[in-house]
């Protein structure tokens, strides 16, 4: 049975989650980019030229809009809107625990300076973390768009600078102009410098990408990973070493590549047969979604009951890089928001 939209809101808001895909600057505000456009160009940014900005039909079109956004940044002080964005997208949605990305490439060949950056994030982290009670953690993505050296630089970068905020790396950006196997290097040394690795795969590739981010990267978890419905060797591989599925279902929709509409996106499938799924909105204003959206999405287009979408908030959880302790008090503090 369906719940009405408005009670279905107000239940879930109030259910401690946690996202664990969740790209930090695309959890900027349309208020916060006319903002840095003004500063950067002393001009308005008009509805106009915002609404081509967001105007993209594939992966490589959202990239290009993502990189746009980056470029407005004029100094590292410009993250402050990030963070009070976050801040109010956390409220919102009623998160009490995130782990998002950060890419600093772009940033970095601007001329900033990373270890300013990371100054940057520690004090915002704190700030919310004192004023929300809400706990962030940062992986850096370390960008197969840029090639293999570049992201070598970007880790070198985060070893000489590191914070306790940060914990660990990931891959993101175009996936078929860089693929995980080019990337072994760079996760190895990570791993062997203490921080936990993850990598997008089978979002805009087929299955062996996906592969090549287990046997490859060692990846931890898996961003996307929705093309591990083509085999299902891969999908029982991913079961049986109940390894997390970093899902987000309108960004995925939205690629049209592999998901045509929301009620064929495959993580009913993913979830029926018992692998460790998790619900994220990936790039919240690049999609227009918010995570209390994708649940209700879950609920209304591919019959997921209140019940199971618990369990996908107990996911959310256990798929996180929380040690076994804190994702107990989590679960503990779901079940009583749950009963109350």
């Amino acid at each position: 049975m369906i719940m009405e939209k408005s009670e279905f809101y107000a239940f879930f808001k109030k259910i401690p989650k946690a996202e664990i895909h969740l790209h930090i600057e695309a959890v900027i505000s349309t208020d916060s980019i006319k903002k840095l456009y003004l500063k950067k160009n002393g001009t308005e940014f008009t509805d106009k030229a915002i609404k081509e900005l967001f105007s993209y039909e594939d992966l490589n079109g959202f990239i290009a809009a993502f990189l746009k956004v980056q470029d407005l940044f004029t100094s590292v002080d410009d993250f402050d809107l990030v963070f009070a964005d976050l801040e109010q997208y956390i409220r919102d949605n009623g998160l009490a625990y995130a782990e998002v990305f950060f890419a600093p490439s772009a940033f970095v060949k601007k001329g900033f300076d990373y270890g300013e950056i990371m100054q940057n994030f520690s004090k915002n982290i704190a700030r919310i973390k004192a004023e929300t009670g809400v706990a962030v953690r940062v992986l850096v993505d370390v960008s197969r768009t840029f090639g293999l050296e570049n992201a070598e630089k970007n880790l070198d970068m985060l070893l000489a600078h590191k914070i306790p905020e940060v914990i660990g790396i990931g891959l993101g950006g175009a996936e078929a102009k860089g693929p995980c196997k080019d990337f072994g290097p760079v996760f190895e040394r990570a791993r062997k410098n203490g921080l936990h690795a993850v990598a997008h795969a089978g979002e805009d590739q087929d299955a062996w990408s996906i592969w090549d981010a287990l046997n490859v990267l060692h990846s931890e978890r898996i961003g996307h990973g929705i093309t591990a419905i083509q085999d299902e060797e891969l999908m029982q591989t991913l079961k049986a070493a109940q390894l997390p599925m970093e899902v987000a279902p309108t960004s995925n929709v939205f690629t049209k590549k592999y998901v045509p509409s929301f009620d064929k996106h495959p993580i009913r499938t993913f979830f029926d047969k018992g692998l460790l799924v998790t619900v994220n909105t990936d790039d919240p204003l690049f999609f227009k979604v918010s995570l209390l959206d994708e649940y209700w999405n879950l609920h209304t287009e591919l019959g997921f009951t209140k019940e199971e979408l618990k369990q996908l908030v107990l996911n959310s959880f256990n798929a996180t890089f929380l040690s076994d302790s804190e994702k107990q008090a989590f679960a503990a503090k779901v079940e009583a928001a749950w009963n109350a």
